[in-house]
Parts: structure tokens; sequence; C-alpha cells
């Protein structure tokens, strides 16, 4: 039977790892619904006429205060689809130890079809909706970036909200994403792609995993395809470059895809399409136009990495992907169907609700800076360095031996803010990792990471309705 929507698959996901936490139904069924939707539909004059822009804002679970999750723009968006993305944000938080519950926005509009001053009134009005109907704030609810959006729409969103509670204190807390310049963190733009670097990189050092796939412990040398070079897949893709000596053999944008299985620099790539608007004029590579550019799910290589929209992957195309592992770096990018085909054929998929999950890891850490009014690392970062320092000159004076300036300046180095937040992402990463598979390996009865991890975010979440006396 063919997969119906998005919200249909991510149902399928919760009912498959259900049975596997033991709580009543009762208990259950109030962890799979949304709380609460909002629906909006509000009027913008554009270029002297005026447009009625539908909108959304859904809180799937309240377990946790605030909920978290972004905001997208895309002509695509419908209440089905930001529930479902809600529903995820519940699920991914839980994994990974973020103290926050599952929200989602999104705004009916392409925001390539508008010019920067309409989307500053759409997002500015659109916000002050949300205010109204207090669907926003660094206790209540609190946006984030999605597809179509960036820090530019966060700024927006944070100066609006601002106006309306001039005495709050926190109100940089009401949202995340923003620029650095403005209450923002550093390593916030890469985090969702650094995170998914850190989930693939701890999955390939498991031996009994490697050996299943008959691959070799680690993740240099390794082969990647990435689909789609926005903010995630391009993250994801030069980071695994560059860290961890993965070798890119095709990526797709929405003008097509290319492949050489030699391999090219993506960095280049980007450049190239920054240059020419398109990738597949990229010199020494086979190119597929923009008919057939899903084709980049059926290309082999050991690592795939979707990282565009849902319903990628389904029961037409599932059988013909030839990767080892699917790094599912977008929200959804598999259907039900799609994942049950791929589990039969023994391909392991890296699940969506765990590794795409940096984004809201280093949107929480924004969230603790914006609370407590202080840069990470302003505390100890010149005393590590002095320490350090008479460490190094400890040990030159009795070996009677110099290092190197480079060795110097990188041995006393104090953490910066950039190190912090990636040094707690790759902690975060690795931590969630290890609850998820210990899991898997521990039931003989979950067969994929992915029920897994369903069962893994559901019974933390049943822990907190009854812990906090939500659940009679």
């Amino acid at each position: 039977m063919p997969d119906k929507t998005f919200l249909d698959s991510v149902g399928q996901y919760f009912d498959n790892a259900a049975p596997h936490t033991g709580l009543p139904d009762g208990l259950l069924k109030q962890i799979k619904v949304c709380n609460s939707v909002y629906q909006i539909y509000f009027p913008v004059k554009i270029n002297g006429e005026v447009q009625v822009i539908e909108a959304y804002r859904a809180q799937h679970s309240h377990h946790r205060s605030p909920t978290k999750g972004g905001i997208r723009y895309s002509n695509h968006v419908n209440q089905e689809e930001v529930v479902a993305l809600a529903t995820l944000m519940s699920y991914k938080c839980a994994i990974v130890d973020v103290p926050f519950g599952g929200a989602k926005g999104g705004v009916r509009i392409n925001p390539w079809e508008y010019s920067e001053a309409d989307l500053e009134k759409i997002t500015r009005r659109y916000t002050t909706e949300l205010i109204r109907r207090k669907f926003i704030g660094p206790a209540i609810d609190v946006p984030a970036p999605d597809y179509g959006t960036g820090p530019r729409e966060m700024a927006w969103i944070y100066d609006t909200y601002r106006s309306f509670h001039p005495d709050d204190i926190n109100a940089a807390g009401c949202v995340t994403g923003k620029p650095v310049s403005q209450n923002g963190v550093r390593g916030r733009t890469e985090a969702t792609g650094r995170g998914v670097f850190y989930g693939v990189r701890e999955a390939c050092n498991q031996q009994e995993l490697m050996d299943r796939l008959g691959l070799n412990l680690g993740i240099e040398g390794k082969t990647m395809v990435v689909q789609g070079l926005g903010n995630v897949g391009s993250h994801t893709a030069t980071i695994s470059q560059d860290e961890g000596g993965v070798k890119i053999i095709g990526v797709s944008e929405v003008e097509g895809a290319i492949y050489s299985k030699d391999g090219f620099d993506i960095h280049a790539v980007i450049a190239h399409r920054a240059e020419h608007g398109s990738i597949l004029s990229f010199p020494g590579v086979e190119s597929y136009g923009k008919d057939d550019r899903r084709s980049v799910m059926e290309f082999e290589c050991d690592i795939l990495v979707p990282a565009a929209l849902e319903n990628q992957i389904d029961e037409h195309n599932a059988g013909n992907v030839r990767a080892k592992i699917i790094a599912e770096a977008a929200n959804g990018p598999i259907t039900a169907a799609g994942s049950t085909i791929l589990a039969e054929r023994g391909i392991v998929v890296l699940p969506d609700i765990y590794l795409n999950a940096g984004g809201v890891t280093v949107s929480y850490f924004e969230w603790l800076k914006n609370l407590s009014h202080m840069r990470f690392g302003r505390l100890q970062k010149r005393f590590d360095e002095r320490n350090y320092r008479r460490i190094v000159e400890q040990i030159e004076e009795t070996t009677g031996k110099q290092i190197s300036d480079r060795d110097r300046s990188m041995i006393i180095h104090g953490a910066d803010e950039i190190d912090l937040v990636r040094s707690g992402l790759e902690e975060t990463m690795i931590t969630g990792f290890q609850g998820m598979y210990e899991l898997y390996k521990s039931k003989d009865d979950i067969k994929d990471l992915r029920t897994a991890a369903f069962a893994l975010a559901i019974s933390k979440i049943s822990n907190d309705y009854i812990s906090l006396g939500i659940w009679p």
C-alpha cells in the first residue's frame, strides 16, 4: 500500500516503536498526538496589493517547556507537514536530552518570489500573530531557522518580539539562529551539518556495524553522495571531506546531479555553482539533468546523505538504492514504506530524529547563552591559557627541549565560544548515538535504528509525563 503523507510515515514509525516501550495505550496516545496547532491567515500589502498569507505554528508536546522548532517558508507548507515536523522535534529533543518540547512553524510562500522588504513585512506580521496568541516567548515557544529562512528572519522575529516586550530582559531567548552580532551563538549556522558528520562518524566507529556492512572501521576514505547543497548538505559535505577524510563522489541540486567515481573537491563544486548558477557544468564529472536529479539516490556509494526535503526515498526507488548507509540529514526523507524495503535489504539508516539534532542542540546552547547573558568561554579562557602556558614552560624546563611555536600555540589555546559549542555538540551526538545503538543491540525484536530511536524517545518523554505529574 503506497504511503499517504509525511505525517502518516511519522505515525507509522511511532506505532512500530510503541510495542517495545511497555507503556499503556493511554499514555502512548497522549505522547503521539499534537497538543495544539495555530492556523493563521493575515493580510500583507505587497507591491500595492493586499495578499492574504497562510501560516501555521504547531506545538506537539508540552512535556518540557519551552517548545522548540524551526519556521520554514515554502509554498508546500500545510498543516499536516507542520504537525509532522513538530512531532519529530519532540522525539529529536528527547533523544539528545535537550529539554524542549517539539514545535514547528511554516509560512506558505515561495520566499524567492519576494523582495527582502516584503519578506520582512511577512515575517514581522507572522511574529505579531504569534505574540498575540502567546505562541512565542523564551519560556513559551522558541522558533529557529528552517527551509527558506535564516539569521536574517530570526533577527526580524527577535526585534518584533522585543518591541512588544521591551521590559523582558530575556527577550533574546525568544528565538534562536540569530546573527552572532544580535545575541546569536558561534557555530549555529553549521550546526546541523556538523552534527550529521559527528553522527555518521560515530556509526562508522562501531566495529560490529561495519563488519555487517563489509566496510572498514572509521569514516576516513568512505565515499559519500549528498542530495541537496543547502545549509545542511553543504556543511555536511565540506566537514566530512575536510575533517573526516571522506571522498565526495556525487551531489545533486535543483538543476540536476553530478557524479565522479574518483571524487571531487566539494569546495570547488560549491564555488562553481555560486559563479555559474549550476553544478552541471562542473568539469570532469558525469552530469544528470533536472528530470534525472533523483537518480542521485541510486549512485553507488558507502554513505548517502539526503539533505533536502521529505519523501525522497519511497517504495518506488528504495529497491534501487546502492548505498550501505543512509544518513538522514533532512527531516523525513524516507517514507515508511521505503524504510521497510531498506531494512529488508540490510541498509543501515541513521534516522533523522537523531542525526539532524545538531541544529536544535546548538539552538539550546544559544538559548542558554541568552538567558545567562554571558558569552561562552568568557570566564575561563584566559585562566586556562595561563595554566597551559605554565605547564608547557615547566615541561620545557624539565626536559631542556623547546616545542615549536605552532605546537605551543595549539597547546596553550583556551576554549573560545566556537570551541565549546563544537565540543558540546560532539558530546551530544556521540552520547545520543550510544543510547540509540545500545537499545538496538539489546533487543532482538528491534530490527532497525529508527525503531530504536523512536522507542528511546517515547520512553524518555513518558518519564517526563510521569515524573512531572502531567500524566494522571
